[in-house]
């Protein structure tokens, strides 16, 4: 169990179970009913993608910690329950979804916790935004569809990735427009395309066009890279952290480098308008 708090086991009362990847509107709800002496644990399968490993407990305002889903998934759902006793003595309220299933082959759902904790339950039924339910499962397929502000919208804040930046051809510094090229891991990837997006660079947020997938009026190898906006300088950094903020194109072939020149620079364009409101 990894901890991220400062409380004690034998302080905490409430506690919220659930995987949490994103940690969106549904789960910001959820932990909002916990106590001040809580904690949220995380059921990690290590599958993550909207929030892999630790990002989630970036969104958790208090205290977090994960347990691996592979050490529990073997236990029936009362020693489940007694593994929670045994390690919180203090537990007197768990808050889980509606739709929270636990112990060996997913046998225990609400119900069933209910009857083996002899103290408070709450169980948040289904959150709906624009008749649409926030679930991780829809947020994914909207992210992946290229529906980035409706993802958003649902996650309450911008979808972002990091990544480390590797040297690229170089051909934007030489032809085109000057790019960070990123290696991302563990993250979902959006759709191909351009976004208008924000890129955090020593803690300040830069306006920036960023490309995803095959480049292919150049070597059709698959890239994620960003331009930022309005910074003539060249800019070294070891990583760097995208937020997507809107889809602007899909990806397609140039016949030469001087009309993706042109096409860049209406992107630029378009992401200044839309992030205006950002400055």
């Amino acid at each position: 169990m990894r901890y991220f708090t400062t409380l004690e086991n034998d302080q905490i009362d409430s506690i919220a179970i659930g995987g949490f990847d994103g940690v969106h509107k549904a789960h910001q709800h959820l932990i909002s009913k916990l106590s001040s002496n809580s904690l949220v644990l995380v059921i990690d399968k290590k599958r993550a993608s909207l929030t892999p490993s630790t990002q989630r407990n970036r969104y958790i305002n208090t205290g977090v910690c994960f347990i691996d889903y592979q050490k529990i998934k073997d236990l029936s759902s009362k020693e489940f329950v007694d593994f929670l006793l045994k390690r919180f003595k203090n537990l007197k309220k768990i808050v889980v979804g509606y739709d929270f299933k636990f112990g060996k082959d997913r046998m225990g759902d609400v119900t069933t916790l209910k009857k083996l904790f002899k103290h408070k339950v709450e169980v948040i039924e289904q959150i709906k935004l624009d008749d649409i339910a926030i679930h991780s499962r829809v947020i994914k397929e909207l992210i992946k569809s290229g529906k980035i502000q409706k993802a958003n919208r649902l996650l309450g804040r911008n979808y972002l990735i990091q990544g480390d930046v590797i040297k690229g051809l170089g051909i934007g510094k030489k032809s085109l427009y000057p790019t960070l090229n990123i290696k991302v891991e563990k993250f979902l990837i959006p759709k191909s395309g351009v976004y208008a997006t924000l890129a955090t660079i020593n803690d300040k947020k830069l306006p920036s066009v960023t490309f995803i997938g095959h480049r292919l009026s150049v070597d059709n190898s698959f890239s994620i890279e960003t331009h930022i906006i309005d910074i003539k300088k060249e800019i070294k950094i070891e990583s760097l952290e995208i937020e997507f903020v809107k889809f602007l194109r899909e990806n397609r072939k140039f016949s030469n480098l001087d009309e993706l020149k042109k096409e860049i620079s209406k992107d630029i364009y378009c992401t200044k308008q839309e992030l205006n409101t950002f400055f």
